[in-house]
């Protein structure tokens, strides 16, 4: 009997003596891992160029790569999105990090193009199942801040991905293994890091009954995602249309082919997003995403005619435009969604909200570059364009029918800094 209670006391000893990380080293810690996730997703897009020349594959090929992508973020969300609220964030997280390893190591023996979608398929479902559980971890941290870090991070990693890889591409040897190498030491950090981290949320029954797919929102939730959901569509729509066609258009309209320019436009969308996110912080929820949809109206009928006018200046001015419509639109739909969630529900209510903004970022990207295929790069950015103005101009009358009505819930509280 001496035995058996000694055991379990110097157990409890040795864990409680197991370094930690502080709240605020956990918070800024969860807050790298989503940037560098985002960034990792991000960072193939300068190279697709650089393979193509190389393994010889169609533009059209290309989409598929971007397709494939989208479909495993979407397929993890749905199937694991739910998961960590039942068996604990760490557990999600360690497994999603190991598998954005695999994934990179495949990007780096890569030789072919079935390699490429294997590696973009194994870093979509690493993403999609990270997601959810990242942005429940902030939240489960500060709900204030953590509202205001999942708005800025994917926006910023996103980003910084695309740029960084340009940069590394453009003047540094060894293009196609360079980029990840530099993620893969990034990773194996942030394991370490999430051994240290101290776990936020509680075990729950129903870890196995979460993993089937279903669309389900909480009751309390549904209204506001109902009011979010059509702006969320429209902004991610525009960051689509960067991702797609932002890369090529500056090529057309600048004359150059240099990497680091054609990664510049998604990073000037990002960087003015993430800014407009802090400016507007303090501000109710719905007049925010108002301010944001029509300032996305702005900004591509800005970038439109600069299209037309074949001036690369007016095109970076709209995309700034455009970008704080971006990050208002983001921020103003989680801050209305997010803080009615339960701690349980937190995971699950998130990988719904990224659900609704893939499928808007994928799809009509997917799409646009089936297009260029028959009309050509041009004409396919004005029917985008042309497209994330309608979905705007739709999110804004919704938005403004609501405010004429009675208001039967308060939305989120303002966020302080």
């Amino acid at each position: 009997m001496t035995i058996t209670t000694d055991r379990p006391q110097a157990s409890a000893v040795a864990v409680s003596r197991r370094p930690t990380l502080s709240g605020r080293a956990s918070f800024g810690l969860q807050i790298s891992m989503l940037v560098l996730l985002l960034a990792a997703s991000s960072a193939p897009t300068p190279l697709y160029s650089v393979f193509q020349s190389e393994w010889g594959f169609s533009p059209i090929t290309t989409t598929v790569v971007f397709g494939v992508y989208a479909l495993a973020v979407l397929a993890a969300l749905l199937v694991v999105g739910k998961l960590s609220d039942h068996i604990g964030r760490r557990p999600v997280l360690l497994a999603a990090l190991g598998a954005q390893l695999v994934a990179l190591t495949v990007f780096v023996t890569a030789s072919d193009v079935t390699a490429l979608l294997t590696a973009r398929i194994v870093q979509g479902l690493s993403t999609g199942a990270a997601v959810g559980a990242l942005g429940a971890g902030l939240l489960d941290i500060n709900k204030q801040k953590g509202t205001v870090a999942n708005g800025v991070a994917p926006i910023v990693g996103t980003a910084s991905g695309a740029l960084g890889s340009g940069v590394l591409v453009q003047y540094l040897p060894a293009p196609t293994h360079l980029v990840f190498f530099a993620l893969l030491a990034g990773f194996v950090l942030e394991i370490v890091g999430v051994v240290l981290m101290p776990e936020t949320a509680s075990p729950k029954a129903g870890a196995v009954a979460s993993l089937r797919p279903r669309v389900a929102v909480p009751q309390q939730a549904r209204r506001p995602l109902l009011v979010a959901a059509p702006a969320l569509i429209a902004v991610w729509s525009l960051a689509g249309f960067y991702g797609a066609l932002g890369p090529v258009l500056v090529r057309l309209l600048s004359g150059s082919g240099s990497f680091v320019l054609a990664g510049l436009s998604f990073a000037v969308l990002a960087g003015a997003a993430a800014l407009s996110v802090f400016a507007v912080r303090n501000i109710d929820a719905h007049r925010v995403m108002l301010f944001g949809t029509i300032t996305l109206l702005v900004g591509v009928a800005m970038t439109l005619l600069a299209i037309d006018a074949s001036s690369t200046v007016g095109f970076f001015i709209g995309t700034a435009t455009a970008g704080v419509g971006f990050g208002a639109g983001f921020q103003g739909g989680l801050r209305l969604v997010m803080p009615v969630a339960a701690e349980h529900e937190r995971a699950g209510l998130l990988s719904m909200v990224y659900v609704v903004c893939y499928l808007a970022f994928g799809l009509p990207a997917v799409a646009a570059g089936v297009l260029v295929e028959h009309v050509g790069v041009i004409d396919s950015a004005r029917v985008y364009a042309l497209v994330v103005m309608l979905l705007a101009s739709l999110a804004l009358g919704g938005l403004l029918l609501r405010r004429r009505q009675p208001a039967r819930q308060q939305s989120a509280p303002c966020l302080g800094t």
